[in-house]
């Protein structure tokens, strides 16, 4: 007899602050479908398949260093945490901002933002390659708000053919 499939994540993504009250059904996944459902920047898509596209077929087994000095610097310029340091509501509203400056006619700005969210990229990269380690905190969960923008905003989010 064919057994029922649970396609639920493994992730608790509805999970509450100390404030929330039992009436709060506003998800950490509502905030990241909210933020792929603005304007994306081309940029920000060509990471994200790129990144979902290399996760598939390398499934991040090879060892990747850490972000270099040169990438703290411009993470810290505009007062940014490295991100097993970050939380989730840290990464939404840097995820915002990047959105922004993506659009901005403003060229540094641009060429920052798309540098800065693929750094991002590289050190969710590194903590997946060394399965979260360096994480030494739940609340430090900014990894996962960031996993699901890129896959909101990927081409290949299709959540079966990539068995997530």
């Amino acid at each position: 007899m064919l057994e029922m499939i649970d396609n639920k994540s493994e992730i608790d993504l509805t999970s509450k602050s100390a404030f929330s009250s039992e009436n709060d059904t506003f998800t950490s996944r509502s905030i990241a479908a909210l933020l792929a459902k603005n304007t994306v920047p081309f940029s920000h898509k060509r990471i994200a398949d790129n990144y979902l596209v290399i996760k598939k077929i390398f499934k991040f087994q090879i060892s990747l260093n850490r972000i270099t000095n040169v990438e703290k610097s411009l993470l810290a310029k505009y007062d940014f945490n490295v991100l097993e340091y970050t939380t989730m509501q840290q990464m939404y509203n840097e995820l915002t901002l990047l959105q922004k400056w993506s659009m901005s006619d403003d060229a540094k700005l641009r060429e920052d933002s798309d540098s800065i969210l693929q750094i991002r990229v590289n050190e969710l990269k590194y903590l997946e390659a060394s399965s979260y380690a360096s994480i030494s905190n739940e609340i430090y969960n900014g990894y996962k708000a960031l996993l699901q923008y890129l896959k909101e905003i990927s081409k290949f989010q299709n959540e079966y053919s990539y068995g997530y």
